[in-house]
């Protein structure tokens, strides 16, 4: 029943890759700006990327800081995360999530559409 729905999360050990997808609507990619949130239990919801409709991307320097690449198939209507070298600090239940196209990035009123989810646990 979500609009966007996120998959490819998983466990993983630390410093392995994983690369979240988030399917949407029809075109959802080219119309609004995608974003990637992150929240474990007991803190606020975490920006970490987003991606605008014509490509420009915006990165939380401190939660990326290298590792993470966001991208998007414009075709496949769809956007990723690719998350590389992950630690046990990167667990967490990921987020996609889509703003007006003028809307600021990273600021989470910003956007109107969330997916459920899907947990990323990383061991040591």
């Amino acid at each position: 029943q979500a609009q966007l729905v996120e998959y490819g999360g998983g466990m993983v050990q630390a410093v392995e890759s994983l690369r979240l997808s988030c399917k949407t609507p029809a075109r959802s990619v080219m119309r609004y700006n995608m974003g990637w949130f992150r929240q474990v239990p007991g803190m606020e919801r975490e920006f970490v990327a987003d991606i605008s409709r014509t490509g420009s991307t915006t990165y939380n320097v401190d939660t990326a800081k290298g590792r993470f690449t966001i991208s998007k198939d414009d075709r496949k209507s769809t956007v990723y995360l690719q998350m590389n070298s992950l630690l046990p600090e990167d667990a967490a239940v990921y987020y996609c999530a889509a703003a007006q196209p003028e809307s600021p990035a990273a600021v989470p009123e910003s956007y109107s559409k969330w997916g459920q989810g899907t947990q990323v646990t990383v061991s040591s």
